[in-house]
């Protein structure tokens, strides 16, 4: 962890162009969760393609996990805040992600995976976001790495705000992991009560905040618990001011938009309806638990 570091200062903030609550639903063999990235924003939030929700303390919403199921096109991003997870591919990844930890995981050419709970009590809590690949990218060989919460970079700025750098740079201290084309940042944030987080960005990036513990205001707009604020890619913005009036904790995130068509169905995520015909095809036939 480094700092104190001096908030950045940004002349003109971004305005929140929408806010979204999600809705609840169920994946896997049946676990509880808030979808709040869909289908319908996948153009509007380019890169990114979902973003999940997850937190329980009753085992009956999460103990069936997510067993072995198949990815391609695109790459899943899981931050636990509580709890454990054990991930299992076909490439030959495996790990435990604890809380406070990140399992990044690109499926590339295709593979299937499993994430099942390692408790049988306990509160089970975090995110998974799927951030796009380009059509160069979408047939490379499965990449995975499990990132322990000691691993997450952390600085505190001057007024008290602790910033995880999970991807990106922010405030100069590079995060766990860097993508040259998407270009992801991807912060928790924890706001003190009065203190405000500003973090500079260029404006042709789409970005989003998710506030998962108490609420923050951006401009005028109050963002209240469980609101994902779809933020405005002014042309002459400078970047995204947060600020807290009590305790709060959100997500920031932000990526470089692909502009290429998307077809995807269901964990599958490419450039043409011909190219998920393929991948169906490929799975089928067992192509998938090939390395």
């Amino acid at each position: 962890m480094t700092g104190p570091v001096l908030t950045e200062t940004i002349a003109r903030p971004r305005l929140v162009e929408r806010l979204v609550v999600g809705h609840a639903t169920s994946d896997g063999a049946g676990v509880d969760l808030t979808r709040l990235l869909s289908q319908e924003l996948q153009q509007r939030l380019d890169p990114f393609l979902l973003l999940d929700a997850f937190g329980s303390d009753d085992p009956e919403d999460y103990i069936a996990g997510f067993p072995d199921h198949p990815h391609r096109g695109f790459e899943t991003v899981t931050y636990m805040i509580a709890g454990r997870m054990r991930h299992r591919d076909s490439a030959g990844h495996e790990g435990v992600l604890e809380s406070g930890g990140v399992q990044w995981m690109m499926a590339g050419r295709g593979v299937i995976h499993s994430e099942l709970p390692e408790q049988q009590e306990g509160r089970l809590e975090g995110f998974q976001l799927w951030l796009n690949l380009s059509a160069k990218d979408k047939m490379r060989s499965p990449w995975y790495r499990n990132i322990q919460c000691a691993q997450i970079p952390e600085f505190v700025t001057s007024e008290g705000v602790t910033a995880r750098v999970i991807a990106g740079t922010s405030h100069g201290v590079r995060g766990a992991i860097q993508r040259d084309t998407t270009e992801p940042l991807y912060l928790d944030l924890q706001l003190p009560a009065g203190a405000h987080f500003a973090q500079a960005l260029p404006p042709e990036l789409n970005a989003f905040a998710y506030v998962y513990r108490g609420d923050v205001r951006i401009g005028e707009q109050t963002v209240a618990q469980q609101q994902l604020a779809i933020l405005g890619n002014d042309p002459a913005s400078g970047g995204i001011v947060v600020h807290a009036q009590m305790p709060a904790r959100a997500l920031l995130i932000a990526g470089r938009p692909l502009r290429e068509p998307i077809a995807r169905y269901g964990p599958f995520v490419m450039n043409t309806q011909e190219e998920i015909r393929q991948a169906l095809n490929d799975f089928r036939e067992g192509h998938f638990a090939e390395t």
